[in-house]
């Protein structure tokens, strides 16, 4: 997931250089999604592991470290955002994007599976 990612070495700011705060809302948006990927990994565990879908439960499991990641992730990015904000580089990151992307679609076919299941018993 963070192949790719240069480290940039630059110092937090000392004002506010950023009237529309984007370091602060591109952080928020990276941890609302962290913790909605937590609570739909943990509800598709619980219901998995209740339906005896072991696996599916597993990738449940999978899918709660996943948002943690993205948690920790989030914590250590914030502080590199305000190098290149004051320098006006792009802080957007693909690869970052298209992993969230990819996990979105392997879980989500997990709870579509899970529920196509359950209606089928």
């Amino acid at each position: 997931m963070f192949r790719g990612y240069k480290r940039h070495n630059h110092a937090p700011p000392t004002d506010h250089f950023d009237a529309g705060l984007q370091h602060e809302r591109t952080a928020l948006a990276w941890e609302r999604t962290a913790v909605a990927t937590m609570v739909a990994g943990t509800i598709l565990a619980r219901y998995a592991i209740t339906s005896d879908l072991f696996f599916i439960a597993f990738l449940g499991v999978v899918q709660v470290a996943y948002g943690g990641l993205m948690m920790a992730w989030t914590g250590i990015h914030y502080d590199e955002l305000h190098g290149p904000l004051r320098g006006g580089d792009p802080v957007v990151h693909p690869t970052a994007t298209r992993w969230v992307g990819r996990a979105t679609i392997l879980f989500s076919l997990a709870a579509i599976t899970t529920a196509a299941y359950s209606v089928a018993s």
